[in-house]
C-alpha cells in the first residue's frame, strides 16, 4: 500500500525541521504538518495566507497568482519566495515542486527566513516529493481513465453497457470495497476529471437536467462501512465555490451497489440545495423526509403538482406558501408558528384561512395537511 499523504508530509517536515504543507497544483490543501511546541518549530510561523489555506483548504486566486510569478509551475527544483506583507505573506516560503515525468502535480511549502534562500534541500526530501508526484499522477490518470466507466454504470439505461462498465471498473479497482459515492452539485468546472481529490478512485461529470445542473460523481474508498470519515474529508475538498453542495450516499460493499448509492448521494445533494441548513455536506441518512421526496423526478416544466396545491405554488402566493410550510413544520402549533414567522397570531389565522380558500383543503384534516406538506417540500426540490 502506498504511503499516506500525511505520512509523506510528516517525513518532509522531519527532514527539514519545519512544518510542511502539501497542496495540489490548483492550490487546494491535501495535508499539512502540525506545529508542535516541543519540536522546535517556530510558533510564530503562521501568517494569514497559511492560516487561510489550512482553515479553508484552498488559497485565493490572488495568492496563487502571486506565488506563480516566481516560476514555481515550471521550476525543476526548490524555489525561495520572499515575504510580502502587502499580500498577507508575513514569512518567506520555500516551495518544493511536486513533479512527475516533467509535469507539476502540486507543491510542498515550508516557511523560511527572509534573509535569502536557505541552505541546500536534502536529496531525501526531494525524493519524497517525487513519491508524492508519482501518487498524484497515478490518481489523476486513474480518475480520467475510469470516469467514463463510472458514468456509464451510474446512468446508462442499457444493461449490457452497465455490465461492461462494471467489469472494467472491477478489473481496475480490484472489485473490493467498501466504497462511498459523493455527488457535488452544481458542478461547473471545465476539467474536473484531472483535479486532485485525495482518496478518490474515480471521478466523472454526470449531466443531469433540472436546477441542480451537472453533477460530479466521486468514488471514494473507505476502510469500513461504518466509517465515512474519508468520504466526508473528500467532500470538504469539493466545496470549491459558492453554491456547491455535496451529497454522500450510504457506504456500499461492492461496485454493483453503486447505482443505488448514486441515487442516495444525488438525493442528498438535491436536499442540501433546497434546504441549505442540511448542507453544504449532506449525508443521505440525515436528510429525513427528503429521502422519500427526492425519489421524485427533478422539478421542471413537466413536474407533476397536485391540482389542489397548484394555486398555492403560484409566485403571487409565495407568502401564503411560506406561512403554510412553517405552520406544518411546527406541527400545527399556532403560537410557535407565529413566533417563527414573527407575526401576530391573528395574522397567521387569516393567512391560513386564505390557504384553505385557495386550495379547498382543510388544515384540520390530517390527510389534507399531509398532501400540503409533502407538496410544498417537493416543490423545493
Amino acid at each position: 500500500m502506498k504511503d499516506d499523504y500525511q505520512e509523506l508530509v510528516d517525513e518532509i517536515s522531519a527532514l527539514l525541521g519545519a512544518p510542511a504543507t502539501l497542496e495540489d497544483r490548483d492550490f487546494r490543501l491535501i495535508a499539512f504538518g502540525a506545529h508542535d511546541s516541543d519540536s522546535g518549530f517556530d510558533e510564530t510561523a503562521m501568517d494569514p495566507v497559511r492560516t487561510r489555506s489550512i482553515l479553508t483548504r484552498r488559497s485565493t486566486a490572488e495568492v496563487r497568482s502571486w506565488f506563480e510569478k516566481f516560476g514555481i509551475a515550471t521550476a525543476e527544483g526548490p524555489v525561495h519566495i520572499p515575504a510580502d506583507p502587502t499580500a498577507g505573506v508575513l514569512r518567506g516560503r520555500l516551495c518544493l515542486p511536486v513533479r512527475h515525468r516533467g509535469t507539476v502535480h502540486g507543491y510542498v511549502w515550508l516557511l523560511a527566513g527572509d534573509e535569502g534562500p536557505p541552505g541546500p534541500v536534502p536529496e531525501a526530501a526531494m525524493r519524497v516529493c517525487a513519491r508524492i508526484g508519482a501518487r498524484l499522477a497515478d490518481e489523476a490518470r486513474a480518475r480520467a481513465d475510469l470516469g467514463p466507466y463510472l458514468r456509464t454504470l451510474l446512468t446508462s439505461e442499457s444493461a449490457e453497457r452497465r455490465a461492461a462498465a462494471l467489469a472494467s471498473l472491477g478489473t481496475a479497482l480490484g472489485g473490493g470495497g467498501p466504497y462511498a459515492l459523493l455527488c457535488a452539485a452544481p458542478w461547473t468546472e471545465i476539467a474536473p476529471g484531472v483535479r486532485t481529490v485525495p482518496g478518490a478512485a474515480a471521478l466523472s461529470v454526470v449531466p443531469v437536467p433540472g436546477p441542480a445542473g451537472p453533477r460530479l460523481a466521486a468514488l471514494i474508498r473507505i476502510r469500513t462501512r461504518t466509517d465515512l470519515s474519508p468520504a466526508l474529508a473528500a467532500a470538504k475538498n469539493l466545496l470549491t465555490s459558492t453554491g456547491v453542495v455535496v451529497g454522500v450516499g450510504n457506504a456500499v460493499s461492492t461496485l454493483d451497489d453503486l447505482p443505488g448509492a448514486w441515487r442516495e448521494a444525488s438525493a442528498a445533494a438535491r436536499a442540501a440545495l433546497a434546504r441549505p441548513h442540511l448542507g453544504p455536506v449532506a449525508e443521505w441518512a440525515s436528510i429525513g423526509p427528503y429521502r422519500l421526496l427526492a425519489a421524485l423526478p427533478d422539478s421542471g416544466p413537466g413536474h407533476p403538482v397536485d391540482p389542489a396545491v397548484r394555486p398555492l405554488l403560484d409566485p403571487a402566493h409565495a407568502e401564503l406558501a411560506r406561512t403554510t410550510e412553517a405552520y406544518l413544520d411546527c406541527a400545527g402549533q399556532a403560537g410557535r408558528t407565529a413566533s417563527v414567522l414573527n407575526i401576530h397570531r391573528q395574522t397567521l389565522y387569516y393567512r391560513l384561512s386564505r390557504v384553505e380558500q385557495l386550495t379547498g383543503l382543510d388544515l384540520h384534516d390530517g390527510e389534507d395537511r399531509l398532501l400540503l406538506h409533502m407538496s410544498l417540500k417537493a416543490a423545493r426540490l
